[in-house]
């Protein structure tokens, strides 16, 4: 989704009682940090102006109440725990939000109170696995899907929540603003780029020694994503058969190991669009993607648009001299 740039883009979050304070500082870090000035404004605001307990034993104080939620660009409601339903106001003034064309993001438990206000009824979403029982007895009409970091369905997102914010946050960015200006965020947080939405939530699935190996093995594809590389390639680099590495990876990533490097290759797509002058069929052969035509077709699948296109909404570099 490309939002206008003339200003900065309204991020306003939503502070429940019980608001859950990682979550919620994630997002100012994120979103109201400031070297984000130029992309977006943050406010945090409240079922009316003034303190908000958090679900660890101290309060936040709202600077707004939800008439901030009448302006907002985007909508974060943060986890909340318990996840009580909220306030009648509450619901309506998210339900007003959506029907006006904001987008909504929640964040852990944050989708009890999407869900109470009817926005996810018929949608895929996530939460946080350890609710998610009481989710689905609550809410019998939402897919639920509590494997996932997040599920971005547009107008409406929902992500896992806790350290999984972070990566759910940098992909709205990325969505917002490009590669380029995600990449910055994340490394100014110091974690990684890109950790797409049907990652698994549950750490549990890795086992150490073969996360190591698959780090690894991540990395040195990255470095050599412009040669041509098959899964046989990615398995003997991590000391595993074929079908051995397949199914860790799947595990680890939720992803298969093509589908994961042909993602790769269009991210750096997207960050050499919006930083250099090379042309199209340049940068598709650098990112292992052969020709112009083959990433045309990758990004209008992906993201809906053309390469010259997102250069032009993206581009992070002046203009040079006239040819």
């Amino acid at each position: 989704m490309t939002w206008p740039h003339q200003r900065p883009h309204a991020v306003v979050a939503l502070a429940l009682p019980g608001v859950v304070a990682f979550d919620l500082a994630t997002a100012a870090q994120v979103f109201g940090f400031r070297d984000e000035a130029a992309h977006y404004s943050f406010t945090v605001c409240g079922l009316r102006p003034g303190p908000v307990p958090t679900s660890t034993g101290f309060a936040i104080d709202a600077a707004a109440g939800l008439d901030a939620l009448a302006t907002a660009d985007t909508v974060i409601v943060p986890g909340f725990y318990p996840p009580v339903e909220p306030d009648a106001a509450v619901r309506e003034a998210l339900r007003s939000a959506h029907d006006r064309g904001a987008r909504l993001v929640s964040v852990c438990l944050g989708a009890f109170a999407l869900a109470a206000a009817g926005l996810l009824d018929g949608r895929r979403a996530t939460t946080h696995w350890r609710e998610a029982d009481e989710f689905r007895r609550r809410y019998p009409s939402v897919w639920l899907d509590p494997d996932v970091l997040f599920v971005d369905g547009g107008s409406i997102l929902t992500g896992a929540g806790q350290s999984g914010s972070v990566d759910f946050y940098i992909h709205v960015v990325r969505s917002d603003f490009g590669a380029g200006v995600a990449d910055a965020v994340a490394r100014r947080m110091v974690v990684a780029t890109h950790r797409s939405g049907d990652h698994a939530q549950d750490p549990r699935r890795d086992a150490r020694d073969d996360a190591d190996h698959l780090a690894r093995t991540l990395e040195w594809a990255i470095q050599r994503m412009h040669q041509p590389l098959s899964l046989t390639h990615l398995a003997r680099h991590a000391g595993m058969p074929t079908r051995t590495f397949s199914r860790h990876f799947r595990e680890r990533t939720r992803m298969t190991p093509m589908r994961w490097l042909s993602a790769q290759r269009e991210l750096e797509a997207q960050r050499l669009l919006e930083t250099t002058d090379l042309p199209v069929d340049l940068i598709a052969e650098r990112c292992g993607l052969g020709t112009a035509g083959n990433l045309r077709l990758h990004m209008s699948r992906t993201l809906g648009t053309t390469p010259t296109e997102y250069r032009r909404t993206h581009r992070r570099i002046p203009d040079g001299p006239p040819a």
